[in-house]
């Protein structure tokens, strides 16, 4: 019998990763994306010859992606292998025994396609007395600039440390890839995560570490990467220190932009098919409730025995699937959930000058004068403060290659309330960019930025809502909250139609490049348990059935 025939809605991580994962188990799949390129979040602005990378910048767990690119047609989707094989793990008793700290950091199949390179520091945290916080994962170094905030808070560090330890070899390397499709599944785990003290917030879960509200910032804030709100997430995400001090961080040469194009290639590579252009306006939903298609927006239709959406969770119910068919997710529930916050990302190119040794690293964290009390405003409150945090991005102290001669390219990047705060962001927006760039010059962050800028272009939550169909313009998804955890969060299987797939964000695990990855085998795992790995020989395809 034919391959089984996928269409996945959206070519972003997500989706990209789904696809190479299915074509290769020898489904017959398709990608349609509405923008004219793929990306999806991961979008590539070019403008006046400097090349803006419109979302993600920070990669980790780059073995996740030399497994991608070492997949070949006719195989399972890498579905059976290790999800940390051993040679990706440091031993036992070693704190930084995987750090890479230069050369190239992707693996074999990886480098075939795009070079992958170490960014140390992970982060130079800017607070708000300018000084600073070099986060590099290295021991010695964190201690030392511990001891130099507060010495008391080095006994402190070594707990947080061991307990930070033990949630990421439970949280993620454990429980990671676990599906919790049904209530049982997550009840089993609770005990373990209450003996972990990983259910309350991770900011109250860092304060039980730490004295200084520095080092409380430090150790919580990157979860806002992943749109979550540091006094509301739980305290598992305190796992990401270690993701980042077993892993590292990483930075794809060209941008992050050219990883997307490397896994379209690859993608294509695998036989399948990726069109652009293609906005759907419709999931095709039988009488027997099943999911056989979609329709695009110009009228097409595309027939497939599956459809996999790596869209906006409320935006695939409440606009890509009729009322009638979701008994599961109907419009209330959708719209009860909370969603991540959005952001005002700015991106601007400016002239160097001569002798200039700008005094930034690749990833910046500005931190404001309010961290509590901003992120109330922003996910509680739903009002745009007059203070505001941000994260600096400077690729170009990395690649040159991404700005003319002689200049840099940068973005900084905003985290606001979504569209359910009601701003005028047409009005609001021009006023705000201006003074954020005012001050990063004025405070000494780019001396001189006003005069020196040569290019400048921004998006506001408009676009996430916009242009990137995301419901209220929020950018992460579905708020990672304690109450969108696990069970609680959107499932990659969909409990309203048979052969109705979420991929990415939205769904399980979460946001993040590397959980949108991990999400791309969970549903993987799920198609292929429904319908069976596709057996690919001598020309001919057949159904195997899932072990």
């Amino acid at each position: 019998m034919t391959a089984k025939r996928v269409v996945i809605i959206g070519a972003g991580f997500g989706g990209l990763s789904l696809g190479i994962r299915l074509q290769a188990a020898g489904f017959d799949t398709t990608i349609v994306e509405a923008l004219d390129k793929p990306g999806g979040r991961a979008y590539v602005r070019e403008q006046d010859g400097f090349v803006f990378d419109m979302g993600p910048t920070v990669l980790t767990v780059p073995h996740f992606i030399e497994e991608l690119f070492a997949l070949e047609r006719g195989g399972d989707g890498g579905l059976d292998a290790p999800d940390f094989p051993s040679h990706v793990l440091p031993p036992p008793d070693a704190e930084d025994a995987v750090r890479i700290r230069e050369g190239v950091s992707g693996g074999p199949a990886t480098s075939k396609y795009v070079t992958i390179r170490p960014i140390l520091p992970f982060y130079r945290i800017y607070f708000d007395d300018g000084t600073y916080f070099d986060y590099d994962g290295d021991p010695e170094s964190t201690r030392r600039q511990i001891e130099a905030i507060e010495p008391a808070d080095l006994e402190g560090y070594e707990r947080f440390h061991r307990d930070a330890r033990a949630i990421f070899e439970r949280g993620f390397l454990e429980l990671g890839y676990t599906y919790f499709g049904d209530p049982w599944t997550m009840l089993k785990v609770v005990p373990d995560l209450f003996k972990l003290d990983a259910v309350r917030s991770l900011f109250g879960f860092t304060s039980r570490y730490f004295k200084s509200d520095k080092l409380r910032q430090v150790f919580s804030f990157e979860t806002l990467l992943v749109g979550g709100n540091p006094l509301r997430v739980p305290a598992i995400y305190a796992m990401i220190h270690f993701v980042e001090k077993t892993w590292g961080i990483h930075f794809a040469m060209g941008g992050t932009g050219a990883l997307v194009q490397a896994f379209a290639r690859k993608f294509e590579e695998l036989g399948g098919t990726l069109r652009c252009n293609a906005s759907v306006d419709r999931i095709l939903v039988n009488d027997q409730r099943a999911a056989r298609g979609v329709r695009l927006a110009d009228g097409e239709t595309l027939e497939a025995d599956l459809v996999v959406s790596n869209a906006d969770y409320a935006t695939t119910y409440t606009k890509l699937v009729d009322r009638e068919h979701r008994r599961w997710n109907p419009d209330w529930k959708v719209r009860a959930m909370r969603y991540s916050m959005s952001l005002v990302v700015i991106y601007f190119g400016f002239r160097k000058t001569e002798g200039e040794n700008l005094d930034l690293q690749h990833h910046n964290i500005i931190l404001g004068p309010r961290y509590e009390g901003l992120l109330t405003d922003i996910f509680d409150r739903k009002v745009l403060a007059d203070d505001f945090s941000q994260y600096l991005h400077v690729p170009t102290l990395t690649d040159p290659s991404l700005a003319p001669e002689g200049h840099h390219a940068c973005y900084t990047l905003i985290p606001v309330p979504h569209k359910g705060a009601g701003i005028d962001w047409e009005e609001v927006g021009p006023r705000f960019v201006d003074k954020v760039l005012t001050m990063l010059d004025e405070e000494g962050y780019i001396p001189g930025l006003r005069e020196r800028i040569a290019t400048m272009s921004y998006i506001t939550p408009d676009y996430f809502e916009g242009s990137l169909q995301s419901w209220l313009g929020n950018a992460f998804g579905v708020e990672p909250r304690l109450e969108h955890s696990a069970f609680f969060r959107p499932h990659n299987r969909s409990e309203d139609i048979t052969d109705l797939y979420l991929v990415g964000a939205s769904a399980q695990p979460g946001a993040g490049t590397p959980s949108v990855m991990m999400s791309a085998k969970m549903t993987a795992r799920a198609i292929v348990a429904d319908h069976g790995v596709q057996s690919v020989a001598d020309g001919k395809t057949d159904e195997v059935a899932a072990k």
